[in-house]
This record gives C-alpha cells, sequence and structure tokens, in this order.
C-alpha cells in the first residue's frame, strides 16, 4: 500500500485542529497526517520506503 511503512505497519491519521472563532475553539478543521516515509536500504537489501523512527532503529541495530 502507498503511504504506509513496510517495517511496523504505521499509517496515516485523521487529527482535528482545535480553532478560535471569536473567543471560542470550533473544532472543525480536519486534516490527514501521513508517516514520514524514507527510502532506505534494509539489511537483506531490498530498497523500501519506511518511517524515520523505523530508519532510526534499523541505524541502531534493533
Amino acid at each position: 500500500m502507498a503511504r504506509t511503512c513496510p517495517v511496523c505497519g504505521k499509517t496515516s491519521t485523521l487529527v482535528w485542529h482545535r480553532k478560535k472563532l471569536r473567543g471560542k475553539y470550533n473544532p472543525t478543521i480536519k486534516r490527514r497526517k501521513y508517516p514520514n516515509l524514507q527510502w532506505v536500504r534494509l539489511p537483506d537489501g531490498k530498497r523500501v520506503r519506511a518511517c524515520a523512527k523505523c530508519i532510526k532503529a534499523i541505524g541502531k541495530g534493533k
């Protein structure tokens, strides 16, 4: 699937943003946030788009 990390399975999430309007908060703005996917080579030689958290873990040897 396109915007999914193949290492940990992290996908997009829906976040609500509270916008202040005339002194009151109006929770109307919904946005989809996607994981920070970057191209990286796994230790077995495959090239995949993994999230930044997994890239840091791969670099530490975990």
